[in-house]
């Protein structure tokens, strides 16, 4: 394993990339420990050697944009969804040519989908897990924790002949290719400003004063996050925030008292958090925000009973193709493209061919059924 962390070494070390026919790639991000979730490491496995990269001592985009969007160098990844957006968003590059092994592994229906649990039943390889929550913004960086990064793209290539062999022996390779090919169009997208409370699932039956007071303390916790460049459940995690939305805190002391939050944030922040916390309070009912219902495609509101009639009958089919072929449901059809079916009713086999997400070897599967389940 060698680690590049300037330019020139990167360039001369890298100089043949051009050349090779395929390339295993990997990043580490700094999400579970910083506010800013940026592109850390790049690892690379060649034919020849792997490399770690330090894109944060240099830009290596135009090293690596060459060879990874080539369409004839094959890209190996494993859980390649969030890679694609970070190395789309962080270093302008877009791969081509994509083997994931992670859909591989889902298209087999194998019960460990992560990297250690396929790399010990096919390589009798275990990864360590000792730096699986490391921050991989600070530095230096120990010779541990970038032998562990390497671990990540150094097996690919022999999981990857693994799997494309199962795959044909089950005829299911061109399901794997669509799959691959779909991923040559993810790009970083930023998420839309939405309610925050819409995410903390477990306060849908709050009152809509507590709604509004949580709506304030997430806010408060996403502006101290942000200055200090800190993940948001880092500063303060969503139970205590839940607590102060419900128990209403009127001190510092009040604040301490509740499980979970931390003292020092307490006596750094919390005059400020309840300032905001009693402007909510004096605020009249009709200023009041509830917590934000579902969303179905005819609007808000909840599915209608003859929707959710509809959705149970194509779920049944779902479910029944799912055990015949070994797969699992989820991966035949998910949920949620079941409850889009539901909604829209789809009246032939073009229209239901055409509904956005819908799989060209989904559709062969369960095409014939789901239509004769529509109609009855």
């Amino acid at each position: 394993m060698l680690y590049l962390d300037d330019e020139r070494s990167a360039a001369e070390a890298l100089s043949d990339l051009g050349s090779v026919g395929w390339l295993a790639v990997d990043l580490e991000a700094a999400g579970f420990h910083r506010y800013s979730d940026q592109v850390c490491l790049v690892q690379l496995t060649t034919p020849d050697e792997t490399y770690v990269l330090d894109p944060l001592a240099f830009d290596p985009s135009d090293l690596l944009r060459g060879p990874l969007e080539d369409p004839e160098v094959l890209v190996l990844m494993h859980g390649g969804d969030y890679d694609m957006r970070m190395l789309d968003r962080d270093l302008g590059i877009r791969p081509r040519n994509i083997f994931d092994t992670q859909i591989a592994a889902s298209l087999l229906a194998e019960e460990g989908l992560g990297l250690g649990a396929l790399l010990e039943k096919y390589l009798d390889v275990k990864l360590s897990k000792k730096f699986q929550r490391a921050d991989w913004a600070q530095r230096p960086l120990t010779d541990g924790m970038l032998e562990y990064a390497a671990d990540d793209t150094r097996y690919l290539p022999q999981l990857v002949n693994i799997l494309a062999d199962k795959l044909e022996a089950a005829g299911r390779m061109t399901w794997a290719e669509e799959e691959f090919r779909r991923m040559e169009d993810i790009r970083w997208t930023e998420e839309p400003d939405g309610d925050p409370v819409a995410r903390v699932k477990k306060a849908k039956h709050f009152a809509p004063r507590d709604t509004e007071r949580l709506r304030v303390a997430l806010a408060w916790r996403d502006e101290i996050a942000r200055s200090r460049d800190r993940a948001t459940f880092r500063v303060v995690g969503d139970p205590p925030l839940m607590e102060v939305a419900e128990t209403r805190p009127r001190s510092v002391g009040d604040l301490i008292g509740i499980k979970g939050f931390p003292e020092r944030l307490a006596k750094a922040n919390g005059k400020d958090l309840l300032a905001r916390l009693r402007e909510v309070d004096d605020l009249p009912e009709d200023q009041l925000t509830p917590f934000p219902r579902l969303q179905t495609g005819k609007g808000w509101g909840r599915a209608t009973p003859e929707e959710e009639e509809r959705t149970n009958r194509l779920k049944a089919v779902r479910n029944e193709v799912a055990d015949e072929v070994g797969l699992p449901r989820g991966t035949v059809l998910s949920n949620g493209m079941i409850e889009a079916i539901a909604r829209s009713q789809p009246k032939d086999a073009e229209a239901l061919r055409a509904m956005d997400g819908m799989r060209a070897w989904q559709y062969d599967l369960v095409a014939e059924r789901l239509l004769k389940a529509l109609k009855r």
